[in-house]
């Protein structure tokens, strides 16, 4: 169950290690980290030092980047709400901070990560055929300190973006080197600490080296401490310029952790448990991730841009849960293993350039993008970590490529358009070791158009119309499965991907002074809301569904108060499946509103502070909205002072006010130890208490 052979894994700490120690070595200047190809032939750029989102700078209205300044400014609680800085984003946990996070974007609960894509530092991060859900997004190796941008697409609009991109995808660019090195030492409540130490330096003519290295420790609000261990690394060597040059990164990420998961609520309301209580102390598990990675630009002088990257990761999970307690197995308990060890390779190459179609300017953009994974997968019934039983055990092979084409045509003045096509093929291959009826092979195919028009600008204000074909893949043991791994009924095999049709219009102005604003009204329409269950070991089938929405973002800096920041994102949703059935219409974990409201004070003197009010509406819990979760309201502050040129000094709180919220809920049975039948109930996992933690940062 070893990521990285052993001899490897001391010489990779080794190095990673070696490599922070570049933060006590003056740093190089930054080198220009080389962009996509432009979609357009003239393009207006007007970057802010928090969002590059002004009126020409984008496809659409849901469409944007954020910059690292912006990050700098508010806290965060886990590594994964680095994503809740996308409009519309709201990020949870239901599990240990080891686990990824529960997201939630456009009326989707996306689970671990389904239908929205996610990359850092050109690694994709969603695995396919994953142990516990479709799309696992495991964004807990991210640094935030290392991040130089983020950006983010909503919709299927896009035809660089393929598998999992259908509510959206985000892209997290890591710098290539820092302006300065430093140390940062951060303790909290709870048992939690963390050093991070990073640097940059010019090792040849030429060549930088960036290093970092990150350590962590935390306990958590939980009577059962969570007690993780945290150890991530990251190594990049660069050079060239903006007109030609390359990176190559070496990742290294190690965590281990005890898991408290969601509680029934007729428990919590007996006075059975307390909220932090834990009903199996042995949850928890363990997971690591390395990878190499490079890439090469080059832009010639007649505008044309070349792109080739390349990746190999190697990542393991080992998680266990139970989130039935007796249902199942009343004498030793429900708690079940999900192993995932994997070998993932990937292949990109795109290359755009001007040309004329007929009378009018363009641009045109190619790409070829592959991947493939090598995956051993499992699920266990286990007592206190200890398997006991099989329920299934498959090796599979699985790969995905993608072929792409885009032009963008100037059509006048105030109109422009740009047309792609995206072809995807996919190819499953599933040996199972434990029922070998379930094995065989299967492919599958889809063509996805997509088309974009903007009008404008008119007064600092733009309009976009945009529409496309997207998808998301389904589990490869879907598509090969003829029973039930344990009940042994027969089952229906799923397609490979499963398509969703998105629209949108909206517009962005700034016809206000020193605001920027966006409104977008969009729908998606899904086949199927099909996905691996990785908890009951099968694939279930879901009717077709439709969702359809309003976004309103706004980013105001007063003129005359060029200190204060204002951001203001307001979301709503409606879901629901189509057609009529008797259980309903509703799709569970729905959420209907989301909303962020921030202000902050930049630089103000030797101080800056931030305080946001993140909203996360009601959802239907089934499908006859007869359950529903309840809304929650967290608000978080930072504080921060400038000690001397050097030094700074940050007090994060987080749930300001400590309200009694949950971080999700679920409706479903269980049955606890003593109970007769199984209960349908609500089941919980709270949000964490006030928190409040200081950071000490010092550049070299």
């Amino acid at each position: 169950m070893h990521s990285i052979p052993r001899p490897a894994a001391p010489f990779l700490l080794h190095t990673l290690a070696a490599a922070a120690a570049c933060a006590l070595i003056p740093a190089a200047q930054a080198h220009d980290v080389p962009e996509a190809a432009e979609a357009l032939v003239q393009h207006v750029e007007i970057t802010g030092r928090h969002y590059d989102n002004a009126v020409g700078s984008s496809d659409a209205a849901s469409q944007g980047v954020i910059r690292a300044e912006l990050l700098r400014s508010r806290p965060a609680l886990r590594p994964g709400e680095v994503l809740e800085f996308v409009p519309g984003v709201i990020v949870t946990q239901h599990s240990g901070d080891g686990k990824a996070n529960q997201y939630f974007l456009r009326g989707f609960n996306l689970d671990h990560g389904t239908d929205f894509a996610t990359s850092v530092n050109g690694l994709p991060v969603n695995m396919p055929s994953h142990g516990h859900g479709q799309g696992y997004a495991d964004l807990n190796f991210l640094i935030p300190e290392l991040v130089d941008r983020v950006e983010y697409r909503k919709g299927p609009y896009f035809a660089r973006n393929g598998d999992f991109s259908s509510a959206g995808s985000a892209d997290i660019a890591y710098r290539d080197t820092l302006e300065r090195p430093f140390a940062a030492v951060t303790l909290g409540q709870r048992g939690y600490r963390r050093l991070l130490g990073a640097g940059s330096n010019e090792v040849a003519p030429g060549l930088s080296l960036l290093g970092a290295l990150e350590l962590q420790r935390n306990d958590g609000p939980w009577t059962v401490p969570e007690d993780l261990h945290k150890l991530n690394g990251v190594l990049t060597l660069s050079g060239g310029t903006r007109a030609e040059g390359f990176s190559a990164s070496l990742m290294h990420y190690d965590a281990r952790w005890t898991a408290t998961d969601q509680v029934p609520q007729r428990l919590l309301d007996a006075g059975g448990i307390g909220r932090f209580d834990s009903l199996d102390p042995t949850d928890g598990g363990s997971t690591r991730r390395s990878s190499l990675s490079g890439e090469w630009h080059r832009r010639n002088e007649d505008g044309s841009a070349t792109r080739v990257a390349a990746y190999a990761i190697d990542y393991r999970l080992q998680l266990f849960s139970n989130f039935t307690y007796a249902l199942e197995r009343p004498q030793q308990g429900d708690q079940f293993a999900q192993r995932d060890r994997r070998q993932v390779y990937g292949f990109s190459a795109s290359h755009a350039f001007d040309h004329a179609l007929g009378t009018f300017a363009a641009r045109t953009e190619f790409g070829l993008q592959l991947r493939h994974d090598r995956i051993r997968v499992g699920l266990f019934d286990t007592q206190a970590r200890q398997v006991t039983d099989t329920t299934r055990d498959d090796r599979v092979r699985q790969t995905q490529l993608g072929l792409y084409a885009q032009s963008a045509v100037e059509l006048t003045p105030w109109l422009r358009a740009i047309a792609g096509v995206r072809a995807d093929r996919a190819r499953f291959d599933v040996d199972s070791l434990s029922n070998a009826v379930n094995s065989g092979r299967a492919s599958d195919h889809l063509l996805s158009p997509k088309l974009s028009v903007i009008l404008g600008p008119w007064q600092k204000t733009e309009f976009f119309v945009n529409a496309g074909r997207g998808f998301h893949s389904n589990d490869a043991r879907g598509t090969t499965a003829r029973v039930d791994p344990r009940t042994g009924e027969a089952v229906d095999k799923v397609p490979g991907l499963a398509a969703a049709r998105g629209q949108e219009i909206g517009l962005r102005t700034e016809v206000v002074p020193g605001l920027q604003s966006s409104l977008a009204l969009w729908r998606l329409d899904s086949d199927s809301e099909l996905l691996y269950v990785g908890d009951a070991g099968a694939t279930e089938a879901a009717r077709a569904s439709r969702r359809r929405g309003v976004e309103w973002n706004n980013r105001w800096t007063p003129p005359a108060l060029p200190w204060l920041l204002l951001d203001a994102d307001l979301a709503w949703s409606h879901a629901r499946f189509k057609g009529a059935a008797p259980e309903g219409d509703r799709i569970p974990n729905a959420v209907d509103k989301v909303a962020s409201v921030a202000v902050t004070v930049r630089e103000l003197g030797p101080w800056s502070a931030s305080l946001q009010w993140r909203y996360l509406g009601s959802g239907a819990l089934v499908e006859d909205n007869s359950q529903r979760s309840r809304s929650s309201l967290t608000t978080n502050f930072r504080l921060s002072r400038q000690l001397g040129r050097d030094t700074e000094l940050t007090l994060d709180v987080f749930n300001l006010f400590n309200r009694r919220i949950n971080d999700i809920e679920y409706y479903y049975e269980s049955r606890l130890p003593g109970e007769a039948a199984a209960v349908a109930d609500r089941h919980v996992h709270p949000a964490e208490p006030r928190t409040l933690r200081l950071t000490l940062r010092t550049s070299f």
